[in-house]
């Protein structure tokens, strides 16, 4: 996973998808990119600051084979800073 990406659980729901876009731009606007001090090179401090917010793993548990998560729960993979090579690491822990 890249250091500018999320993993979070929340509810799979279009309104929502949309006030979370919203809400990181306000709290980590991309432009103006001068007022960041990260910007050398790239221009992606406010991509970094949103994964701060947003988490970079989750833990859910595993009841009978399914994931324990709530009904309208899903696992999501936020990219803050465009495409990049991915990748997944799946720990399970237990029986």
């Amino acid at each position: 996973m890249h250091i500018t990406a999320s993993v979070f659980i929340n509810d799979d729901e279009s309104g929502l998808h949309h006030d979370y876009e919203v809400w990181l731009e306000k709290l980590a606007p991309h432009e103006p990119v001068s007022r960041y001090r990260h910007n050398v090179g790239e221009d992606n401090a406010d991509a970094h600051l949103k994964r701060q917010v947003m988490g970079r793993e989750v833990v859910v548990a595993v009841s009978a084979g399914q994931l324990d998560v709530g009904t309208w729960e899903q696992i999501f993979y936020g990219e803050f800073d465009g495409g990049r090579k991915k990748r997944v690491l799946v720990k399970i822990i237990g029986e």
